[in-house]
């Protein structure tokens, strides 16, 4: 069996409900191989994040090379990429290997209110990371970071944005809106060609950890198996979707815990009736 392969460069989530642990879930549960490269170590739990080591940008580009030089990438999921260093190291490797997809998540701030990105870092994000991505998907709160503005409010002002992040050179933009109001979580997809929106019911559950990290390594999974980026982003969507209804399946740590990644191989009835 020959298994499309996805990479991703991001940091580590010790608790496994986010990170590279989130994207490698991700990756196997829609039938892709994952790699990783991995950028920061976090000690983190479902309370919140209590330290950050960062990965020396030198062994960033190891990681990068040895990966890129064995094995057929065919997506590149980019995630929390802490410092300045991290983002040179990083696009150095993009130009060296030319990947044919690269999804771009800006993670800027956990879930838990902890600073995931030098503010140094910002302007290098977004004049030479997001112009390599061919998608990039913040959420609210990322989106009007990246810009510098207050949050958007309305599907106008939403909009907007996203095609002012586009204007700084990716080829499309998928605000998330989950941190938005209403009976609906809306995405918004910004490109060239126009504006499609993607609607789905908003689940009220507190296990949410990783679902940004799981939209987009999603994404990159259905690009790495050859879908179009309409098409990638539907079913990432619909993924993340069905992974956030069966959360509260799962019973992890204390606070805000994990989506279910392997929600469709969730066979617990069974293994109940055979104990």
């Amino acid at each position: 069996m020959t298994l499309p392969i996805a990479l991703t460069i991001a940091g580590s989530d010790s608790s496994g409900g986010a990170g590279i642990q989130a994207d490698l879930k991700t990756f196997a549960a829609l039938g892709v191989y994952g790699a990783s490269v991995v950028t920061a170590l976090t000690a983190q739990n479902t309370m919140g994040v209590t330290a950050i080591h960062d990965t020396p940008p030198d062994f960033i580009t190891a990681q990068i090379d040895v990966v890129f030089s064995d094995l057929d990438i065919k997506a590149v999921k980019i995630g929390m990429v802490s410092r300045s260093e991290a983002i040179r190291a990083i696009v150095t490797g993009l130009d060296r290997w030319q990947p044919r997809h690269i999804v771009v998540d800006p993670v800027m701030v956990a879930s838990s209110g902890a600073q995931l990105l030098a503010a140094d870092a910002v302007d290098l994000l977004r004049t030479q990371l997001l112009p390599r991505a061919g998608i990039v998907t913040p959420n609210l709160p990322e989106a009007a970071a990246l810009l510098g503005e207050a949050q958007a409010d309305d599907p106008r002002a939403i909009v907007r944005q996203g095609r002012d992040i586009l204007a700084l050179g990716c080829a499309a933009v998928l605000i998330k809106g989950g941190h938005g109001s209403g009976s609906e979580s809306i995405d918004y997809l910004v490109t060239d060609d126009g504006v499609r929106s993607y609607a789905s019911p908003r689940i009220a559950t507190t296990n949410t950890h990783g679902t940004g990290c799981s939209l987009s390594s999603a994404i990159t999974a259905y690009l790495a198996d050859g879908y179009p980026l309409t098409t990638a982003v539907e079913g990432a969507k619909g993924y993340v979707g069905a992974a956030i209804a069966a959360a509260d399946r799962l019973q992890v740590g204390r606070g805000h815990g994990p989506i279910h990644h392997f929600h469709a191989f969730d066979d617990h009835d069974d293994h109940d009736e055979d104990l």
